[in-house]
């Protein structure tokens, strides 16, 4: 069996999650961490069973052992560690949202390119299969033209400025961290928007607490999403069309059934069932992809996430946020 072995940048609640979820996985291993933190590191490959723990992310990036890196530190520490890998010769897979902006995405990717390196922004809702389902389904007209897609996503957090979610200098905000998701989805059916519109209530630490996005497209669809951090909502999505609907029901990012509701005939329930949370399917697909030799994911293309992060860019600066050094 041809095995990947990977290396985890960081030992957040995320790096753990995503290392556990390697398990499931025949054909992946985990053989080292890297964390800025020695004794951090040190803990967490104990924590898993990682047979190497290293102090700094250039020693991980340098381990010639590892064959990919998954990179799960905050969106502000993205462009330094996904740059330390690529340089050391490293294929990656990096947590969404990507990068703080689309100038730093945009650099990533070049340096990619240039490389002949894998990347792929860990977008695990583009790779889950039933997601994948939906979309042959929207593209095959099972619901006419899409005329407007529905998604929200917000979580209560609470009110501490140190919280990462509420700190500017970590990419904090809900829109980032959260709002990627309903807007992913969107561009997943619609591709990117030709109008944005955005309005939010900001915290007293100049991040985005509640925000309503309303993208335009080409034909008049329309996207309206939202995303927040001090309640949580229902977290479901829908797709509407000329011919009927699609439905999906809470955490709509990570679906294992959806329904297809169509004029004159009784709903459909698709099941498609996965083990573990669902992290898995984005480590699948960035292992076939190194296996076959490609840059990058057509599940997950450098296009989309440069997209996604251009849609991003246009709501900051239309609820007025920026981070520190833009």
């Amino acid at each position: 069996m041809n095995v990947t072995k990977w290396g985890i940048l960081a030992t957040g609640e995320i790096a753990a999650a995503f290392t556990e979820e390697l398990r499931l996985l025949p054909d992946a291993e985990v053989v080292a961490v890297g964390s800025r933190a020695p004794e951090t590191a040190a803990a967490f490959a104990g924590r898993h069973g990682i047979p190497r723990a290293y102090g700094s992310w250039a020693e991980l990036a340098a381990d010639d052992e590892v064959d990919i890196v998954y990179v799960a530190n905050t969106h502000n520490a993205h462009r330094e560690a996904v740059l330390t890998c690529l340089k050391a010769g490293r294929a990656v897979l990096c947590e969404k949202a990507f990068t703080l902006n689309a100038a730093e995405a945009a650099e990533l990717v070049e340096v990619a390119r240039e490389s002949g390196l894998f990347l792929m922004e860990a977008m695990w809702m583009r790779c889950n299969p039933a997601i994948r389902r939906i979309a042959e389904l929207v593209e095959g007209g099972a619901i006419g033209s899409v005329v407007a897609v529905h998604a929200d996503f917000g979580i209560s957090v609470p009110p501490d400025p140190a919280h990462r979610l509420r700190d500017p200098a970590q990419g904090g905000g809900a829109l980032l961290d959260l709002g990627v998701y309903p807007i992913s989805f969107a561009h997943l059916v619609l591709g990117p928007p030709e109008r944005v519109q955005a309005w939010a209530r900001l915290t007293p630490e100049g991040v985005d607490e509640s925000t309503g996005v309303l993208l335009g497209h080409a034909g008049g669809a329309v996207a309206l999403l939202s995303c927040g951090i001090a309640a949580e909502s229902p977290g479901t999505a829908s797709i509407t069309g000329t011919l009927g609907r699609i439905e999906l029901p809470a955490l709509f990012f990570q679906p294992d059934t959806f329904t297809l509701h169509r004029a004159g005939a009784r709903p459909e329930t698709f099941h498609v069932p996965y083990e573990g949370t669902g992290l898995a399917h984005e480590a699948i697909e960035a292992m076939r992809c190194l296996r076959e030799g490609l840059p990058e994911s057509p599940l997950v293309p450098w296009r989309a996430t440069l997209e996604v992060m251009g849609v991003m860019d246009a709501v900051r600066e239309r609820i007025g946020v920026r981070f520190p050094g833009e």
